[in-house]
């Protein structure tokens, strides 16, 4: 999404590199597939040998590295720029072990002392991004508004819709609104619509629950078929960093949503014009309102959000900035200094 959206608006070729080609590098499918994963490691490591003269690196080159690799590729690069859209200098492997064998961390740290430019998703990226590069740009996530079908009606759903997005991984934090999700279940006999994996995650909510798999159609086309958009957060350093794309991609389909004002978070609502959820008793009152209150409300807020979307943090609207920043598209490669922020 931060890189393949962009360069499929450009004419100049360039070579992708993507690993092994699939949407995650989870150890299983990594076990599975080991002469994939040993063509994917020659590839990079001889990429570096190439000197490319522009290279762009995103979040991180090898779930394998422990950051060699990641400083490998940017140092040797005539202009070697990194990006990143989530708290990666926070991850450090977690619970589990076979992620503090490599963690994210050390990757990160060593990307952005080593890039000629970072690209951070949101200030609170950036603001630890400058203690350790010279030259840092703010880029938001985008998203294509074109590729979404927006919301026709805002009469509500029979049942209400709420829905939330995502990877099974961060289902679990729909646990922490649990009791509000429920309180509106039992006055309005609102459900719980989930894009994203159909295993059950989410204990005695599944009662309430309807799952729709992922794809790159669904999550473009199930949206506007929900009334309430949702995504709260824990509020931990990882969170903070997060880029609201859940919000952006509400917004593009032109349905409200209620959120949680954690770290970047909080501007994306206050800019789309979302509600921002405190508290339990936040989420309570806002998805109340919002079932509750008539269909000019929810229309309001939507079509607020979708033209705020479009202006804000569409990649129509950032495509110059883009190209500035990376060099690709554009007359000349970037600068290797000058704190650009």
């Amino acid at each position: 999404m931060r890189v393949l959206s962009w360069l499929d608006r450009l004419v100049e070729p360039v070579e992708v590199h993507s690993y092994v080609g699939h949407h995650n590098a989870a150890p299983r499918h990594l076990l599975r597939h080991p002469g994939r994963v040993l063509s994917a490691e020659h590839a990079l490591r001889r990429l570096a040998s190439l000197r490319p003269d522009r290279l762009l690196l995103h979040r991180e080159a090898s779930p394998l590295s422990r950051g060699g690799l990641e400083a490998a590729l940017l140092t040797r690069a005539a202009v070697g720029v990194y990006d990143f859209d989530d708290a990666l200098h926070c991850d450090f492997g977690g619970s589990a072990p076979w992620r503090r064998l490599a963690p994210k961390a050390p990757k990160a740290l060593a990307a952005a002392r080593c890039a000629d430019r970072v690209i951070a998703g949101n200030d609170i990226l950036a603001e630890w991004a400058v203690r350790h590069a010279t030259d840092v740009v703010v880029i938001p996530s985008c998203v294509a508004v074109e590729d979404y079908a927006t919301k026709q009606s805002y009469g509500l759903s029979d049942p209400p819709r709420l829905g939330w997005i995502g990877s099974a991984d961060n289902e679990p934090v729909l646990m922490t609104i649990a009791p509000a999700l429920w309180e509106v279940h039992r006055r309005s006999g609102a459900r719980l619509t989930l894009i994203g994996t159909s295993r059950s995650t989410l204990g005695s909510l599944e009662q309430i629950v309807d799952r729709v798999p992922w794809t790159e159609h669904t999550q473009h086309s199930v949206l506007a078929e929900i009334d309430i958009g949702l995504m709260p957060l824990h509020d931990d350093p990882y969170s903070r960093g997060k880029c609201g794309y859940k919000l952006l991609q509400y917004a593009a389909a032109g349905v409200p949503a209620v959120g949680s004002p954690v770290g970047a978070n909080g501007a994306v609502l206050g800019s789309l014009g979302f509600v921002a959820a405190r508290s339990l008793q936040d989420w309570t009152d806002a998805l109340r309102s919002l079932v509750e209150g008539p269909d000019s409300d929810r229309a309001t807020v939507g079509w607020h959000a979708l033209d705020q979307v479009a202006k804000r943090y569409s990649y129509d609207a950032w495509l110059g900035r883009w190209q500035q920043a990376t060099g690709f598209g554009g007359d000349r490669a970037p600068a290797r200094a000058g704190g650009d922020r």
